[in-house]
């Protein structure tokens, strides 16, 4: 991994808590972890060699609100060569139809800006009826439920952050 920048949003704190345990376990690493709010210009993320993204899905099946509100300008940037790697925050007993859609909004935003997406996860371990973050099969980043399943959540971080650091 190079430099290497974790943004995250989160309305209730879930996201930011899941977040810093990624970043903590990637201590060794070149991290830079920023909450997506304090982003005045997607020219400050031109430095980092790759990105993390982190998103809880809100109310029924909507971006988190500062993601929603970044989300035009993550458009515009330059990805071409980037890896980014995404996790996202869902609640799978009460909305099984949208379960962690919000990362699949963040997945199309960043490949139409290039960006060459690691991280997939299986759907096998995970039960929900849809999600717009499945495609070919797989979750296009680390799904988590920190309502239902908040006891798989350490082993399900261990096993991606293996996955991602080979890839990137």
């Amino acid at each position: 991994m190079g430099k290497t920048v974790l943004i995250y949003g989160s309305t209730t704190g879930n996201t930011e808590s899941v977040a810093k345990q990624i970043a903590k376990k990637l201590s060794d690493k070149d991290l830079t972890l920023i909450d997506v709010s304090r982003i005045k210009s997607p020219d400050e993320l031109d430095k980092y060699d790759g990105y993390i993204l982190g998103a809880p899905t809100a109310g029924y099946g909507d971006l988190q609100e500062d993601w929603n509100d970044f989300l035009p300008q993550l458009q515009k940037l330059n990805l071409a060569d980037k890896k980014v790697a995404i996790f996202g925050l869902g609640d799978a007993a009460a909305y099984p139809e949208t379960f962690v859609d919000g990362i699949g909004f963040l997945y199309d935003a960043i490949v139409q800006a290039g960006a060459s997406v690691v991280g997939q996860v299986p759907t096998d371990d995970y039960e929900y009826d849809d999600s717009t973050a499945v495609r070919d099969g797989q979750f296009v980043g680390l799904p988590l439920d920190e309502d239902n399943d908040s006891d798989k959540t350490e082993e399900r971080i261990n096993s991606w952050i293996e996955k991602i650091k080979a890839e990137f």
